[in-house]
């Protein structure tokens, strides 16, 4: 096993993960700090809202990729023997969630990022593709129908653990069902202002057309 590269590549996951997508564009391209504005998150969600869809789109496929290439850096490991083959899905899972802890806490932006949903999917999609396709069908269907961008999030995040429970998606290693949990905790983790705001009538809703308003 080559400690060196492990923890050289577990940094370059976290930084990966770290990239201010929101935060950079809005400064760079339009002056302003979006945590200044809606609701004050640095993700894909609140660029839609202050900022309209192209840049949202923009911001939301940039994360999904900083999710989908700091996990897959794990293949390296494989590559180079850094460790077995049989190991990969755990270096996956932990290049991934270091990935979404990057977004959430960056080390660029004083630690202050986003909800992580978007690095997330880019996660499960390099880990269990049609799954995490399914989970975004599932995400679509309940934005469509309640308008709730954070309702949709959470219950396309349970949604991934509760698929693989099923014969045709079961996967050798259990621990990609155990983790699924864990993640959808943490997406709910991240959510609990969306919640307290979902129980109160209060959450933002989705303009399908124009965006996001109240």
């Amino acid at each position: 096993m080559n400690i060196l590269l492990i923890a050289v590549l577990c940094v370059a996951a976290y930084l990966i993960g770290s990239v201010c997508t929101a935060v950079w564009l809005g400064k760079w391209y339009y002056g302003i700090d979006i945590r200044q504005h809606g609701s004050g998150n640095s993700g894909a969600t609140n660029t839609f809202r202050v900022l309209g869809k192209r840049p949202g789109t923009i911001v939301m496929l940039i994360d999904i990729f900083k999710g989908w290439l700091a996990t897959s850096l794990a293949g390296l490991l494989v590559l180079f023997n850094a460790i077995p083959a049989d190991d990969l899905i755990i270096y996956q899972l932990i290049m991934g969630m270091l990935a979404v802890v990057g977004h959430i806490f960056p080390v660029y932006e004083r630690f202050k990022g986003g909800k992580g949903v978007a690095t997330l999917l880019g996660m499960m999609l390099a880990i269990q593709t049609d799954v995490a396709l399914l989970c975004m069908v599932i995400f679509v269907i309940v934005l469509f129908t309640s308008r709730y961008v954070s309702l949709g999030s959470m219950i396309a995040a349970l949604a991934f653990p509760i698929l693989l429970l099923l014969p045709r998606f079961h996967p050798d290693n259990p621990i990609l069902i155990i983790f699924g949990f864990i993640l959808f905790a943490v997406v709910v983790l991240t959510h609990r202002k969306n919640i307290n705001r979902l129980i109160a009538g209060e959450e933002s809703k989705a303009n399908i057309k124009l965006g996001l308003r109240k």
